[in-house]
């Protein structure tokens, strides 16, 4: 074989064809080797990438799944605590109906009390009144002031029509205090009253009501002395029955009932056929029971 320059050149053979094809083979599968490993990592990369993918969306699921029960769980307990509360507040609705309707009824008993005592403040006031107007003088007792000097050798004089003007005005503006309930002013004006005026006609009611005011403020030892007074100081009153009831009526409130029923019994010896009396008799059987 000759060559570009007129040389002549060996021809190939086969063997040397079949050494070219054995080196290319062997270079190929060398490349194929060198690759193999690459495409094995890319493979099982892959697979750990799809396992975690649905590790991770059954995480989401389970996770979801799990959320649910928890709001459901929390709505449930919000109309159960929902439920709770309203029943509560029906009890304390309940329970402080209940407590007005106690109340209710102290001050309707307490409006009557005072309703009646208002009665007979006004009954016996208007009494003591007509008896001012007919000229009566009060009863003798050791309260009454002694005439002074160049008085009617007979007795002392009648209060002037001015003086019986002040008398009753200073009365009356006890009174008003204690049908205001302002027992402790009520107190002090009757008191300046029996001061100003201890031989007036009135000054046996004024110790009465002073012990009336005290009872109301249920300072049941004042009240009772305060009758205790009157009935020393007027023994011969007309008030006089009034405060031995009032008396009863102070012993039956602190307890004392065989006290009460004996001054009871007192009233219906010593005033027989009498309102006093009357009355004694009502409580008696009252408190016998």
């Amino acid at each position: 074989m000759t060559s570009r320059h007129g040389r002549r050149t060996a021809a190939p053979t086969s063997s040397t064809r079949v050494n070219r094809r054995s080196a290319a083979a062997l270079a190929l599968a060398a490349v194929l080797a060198a690759a193999a490993p690459a495409a094995r990592a890319g493979l099982f990369d892959d697979d750990e990438a799809r396992r975690r993918i649905e590790a991770l969306r059954q995480e989401l699921s389970q996770q979801g799944r799990d959320n649910e029960a928890r709001i459901a769980r929390l709505e449930e307990s919000i109309r159960n605590i929902g439920v709770i509360e309203l029943v509560r507040q029906i009890e304390q609705l309940n329970a402080e109906l209940a407590r007005l309707r106690g109340q209710l009824e102290v001050v309707a008993n307490d409006n009557q009390q005072i309703q009646k005592r208002q009665r007979d403040f006004y009954l016996d006031l208007d009494s003591r009144l007509k008896r001012l107007e007919g000229g009566g003088t009060a009863a003798p007792s050791a309260a009454q002031p002694e005439a002074p000097p160049g008085a009617n050798a007979f007795g002392p004089r009648p209060p002037a029509k001015d003086d019986q003007a002040r008398e009753m005005k200073a009365y009356d503006a006890a009174s008003n205090l204690f049908r205001r309930n302002d027992f402790p002013g009520a107190i002090d004006a009757f008191r300046a009253f029996v001061k100003e005026y201890p031989g007036s006609a009135l000054a046996a009611n004024a110790g009465y009501w002073i012990g009336i005011s005290y009872a109301n403020m249920r300072d049941y030892r004042n009240a009772l002395a305060a009758q205790e007074e009157l009935l020393a100081k007027f023994p011969q009153s007309s008030k006089a029955p009034d405060a031995l009831l009032a008396i009863a009526a102070i012993q039956a409130e602190q307890g004392d009932a065989g006290s009460a029923r004996n001054t009871l019994e007192d009233i219906i010896a010593r005033y027989p056929g009498t309102e006093a009396a009357l009355k004694a008799r009502s409580r008696l059987s009252a408190v016998r029971r």
